[in-house]
């Protein structure tokens, strides 16, 4: 089996199991008794981890196939590509959370903030696990973070 096609493989395989281990991997990042039951009761979880899957995936991807540049291929600007990406997560997911919460009559700022940090901290992850697994098609960007 190539190398490429191992790394496609093992990302993909990561992915399937943060879906399938959501709950416990956002618990165990963050965890206070009213907020976790809320958050599972009204199904937040899951839209907050297809967040962080479809940002990390969909960063990556446009890192490597959209923008795809020689001047844009060194490892600061994977860097930064990745800051973006984690801040987008901070963002979005707050203010999903914020407003989905203040919809349903429930006020947790603080316990949100801390629970986006921990989200923003796996999408990073997602990030860079995307990036290793299909970087290797990209034309200028493919040595990026690491050559080969």
């Amino acid at each position: 089996m190539r190398k490429d096609t191992i790394y496609l493989t093992a990302g993909i395989v990561l992915t399937v199991l943060f879906w399938l281990c959501k709950v416990p991997l956002f618990e165990a990042g963050y965890y206070s008794q009213g907020f976790s039951n809320d958050m599972y009761n009204l199904g937040f979880y899951d839209t907050v981890a297809m967040i962080v899957l479809a940002l990390g995936w969909v960063c990556a991807g446009v890192y490597y196939y959209v923008v795809n540049s020689v001047k844009f291929d060194r490892w600061w600007h994977w860097l930064a590509t990745l800051a973006v990406t984690a801040l987008l997560s901070f963002v979005m997911v707050l203010s999903l959370l914020n407003h989905d919460f203040s919809n349903a009559g429930l006020s947790y700022s603080s316990e949100t903030t801390s629970f986006v940090t921990i989200t923003t901290i796996y999408t990073a992850v997602i990030y860079v696990i995307a990036s290793f697994s299909i970087r290797w098609w990209s034309t200028n960007c493919r040595h990026t973070p690491f050559p080969q």
